[in-house]
């Protein structure tokens, strides 16, 4: 299987086949500006004023702004996906296959999450088929699609992000007309009371998964500076805009169901719209989850795994989650998520920009453009910091001490910046790499802007 079929899976992405800054900025919108980011904001419309949800908003769009753009300029200048570039930022061959998994599983949910959404839609306007027949119809359905790879996924964006804006902006419009805007601004809660700090986490974890993996995406960027347009643009209008549209349209319906939502404010066509955009985040979820699994498979096992083979099997695992019904966990969900996935991040900055311990290797690598010779096998410190601060930011949370998924992300960033300093960042062998890189590979294509 070319290189090109597998999108570069346990390789570098060369020069001729990456695409200009919109093309990637719009896949990074439509991660954001989707169902997921409106669910987030009716939640916080249930559980807290306008002004709280505003402030829950800008705190966790903080935290994925800093983690985005720092990761996913690492993954940009090293073209490597973030369960191969964590080899030489602080995991090590085991521990980044380990992170492989910890992405997988998360992504996998996140699938099952949206799937679930998805075959929600699908039964409203069905209602005769049965909403765990859809999950399998649909899941298998975006399997399919993602299978093919970055190009075809880039066509779904054209075609799925701008059609779901116009709904929602449609819904707002019908909405608003209906209601008095001052009162919809002054209205309260709806539901379970939450604070803002809790909020924040559940906004931040709602992206943070697609924060921590932005050089799954970025690496088919052709510059840093790309990186920071596409990342504050996307989180800034897709986090916010969306967002305040979900709380604001909780309050005028006086509901807390999504999809509900947008069947009563823009009928079959909102439910369609609705549909498309769950394929265009959804398929990154199974991309990048795909990615993790071949990486983790190829540092274990030792044995390369084809991207395309690993999409169906996990496309599969994340449709039947979908059918069972991981949707009504949704909420717990991002929480855990916002807590143990930041550390990551905090270990990959740290370790690329502040104690470089393995970036000779990369920085010389690069220029040949394959991998570095070496890696290190474990890397034991990275995984205590990483288990600590994830217990921490679950503390935290637990107890309403500050925002959990900013107290995880710093904490793993400073105990490692430490730990770097005082020269306990140590892997306890360095051996060849898993994977041999093909140094030239006539499959490979120029990819348009």
């Amino acid at each position: 299987m070319t290189s090109t079929a597998d999108d570069y899976a346990l390789q570098r992405v060369p020069t001729e086949a990456r695409y200009g800054w919109w093309t990637v900025a719009l896949q990074q919108f439509g991660q954001l500006s989707d169902i997921i980011t409106f669910i987030t904001g009716v939640a916080l419309g249930a559980g807290l004023s306008f002004w709280g949800a505003f402030w829950a908003l800008t705190l966790g769009s903080v935290v994925l702004e800093l983690v985005a753009v720092f990761v996913g300029i690492a993954g940009v200048r090293e073209g490597l996906s973030t369960s191969v570039l964590a080899r030489w930022t602080g995991f090590g061959r085991y521990g980044s296959a380990l992170l492989g998994l910890i992405i997988s599983v998360s992504l996998i949910g996140w699938f099952g999450i949206q799937n679930g959404v998805f075959a929600e839609g699908m039964h409203a306007i069905l209602p005769k088929v049965d909403t765990w027949i859809w999950s399998v119809v649909t899941g298998l359905l975006v399997t399919l699609l993602v299978m093919y790879g970055f190009r075809s996924m880039r066509w779904i964006a054209f075609i799925a992000v701008p059609a779901f804006q116009v709904v929602i902006a449609y819904s707002v419009i019908t909405q608003f007309a209906k209601h008095d805007i001052g009162a919809v601004f002054a209205a309260g809660p709806m539901g379970e009371p939450m604070t803002i700090a809790a909020g924040a986490t559940i906004v931040a974890g709602s992206y943070m998964a697609g924060a921590v993996i932005a050089p799954d995406m970025t690496r088919f960027t052709r510059s840093p500076m790309a990186v920071v347009k596409q990342s504050v643009l996307s989180i800034t209008l897709g986090q916010y805009v969306m967002g305040l549209i979900g709380v604001l349209l909780a309050y005028a319906i006086k509901g807390e169901d999504a999809v509900s939502i947008l069947v009563t404010t823009a009928g079959v066509v909102g439910v369609v719209t609705l549909i498309a955009a769950v394929v265009k985040i959804n398929d990154w979820n199974l991309y990048s989850s795909s990615l993790g699994i071949v990486n983790a498979i190829a540092t274990i096992f030792g044995v390369r795994v084809g991207r395309m083979p690993a999409t169906l099997v996990i496309g599969i695992l994340g449709t039947i989650l979908s059918a069972v019904g991981i949707l009504e966990r949704f909420t717990d969900f991002l929480t855990l998520l916002g807590v143990s996935l930041p550390p990551i991040a905090g270990v990959i900055v740290a370790e690329y920009y502040l104690v470089r311990r393995w970036r000779g290797q990369l920085d010389e690598s690069r220029a040949r453009g394959a991998l570095p010779a070496t890696e290190p096998t474990l890397v034991p410190a990275t995984l205590m910091i990483w288990a600590a601060a994830a217990l921490f930011g679950w503390w935290s949370d637990h107890v309403g001490f500050g925002i959990g998924s900013l107290n995880s992300l710093l904490l793993a960033g400073l105990l490692y910046l430490v730990a770097g300093k005082l020269g306990w960042v140590r892997a306890t062998r360095e051996v060849p790499v898993a994977t041999e890189v093909r140094e030239e590979d006539p499959a490979c294509e120029s990819a348009s802007t």
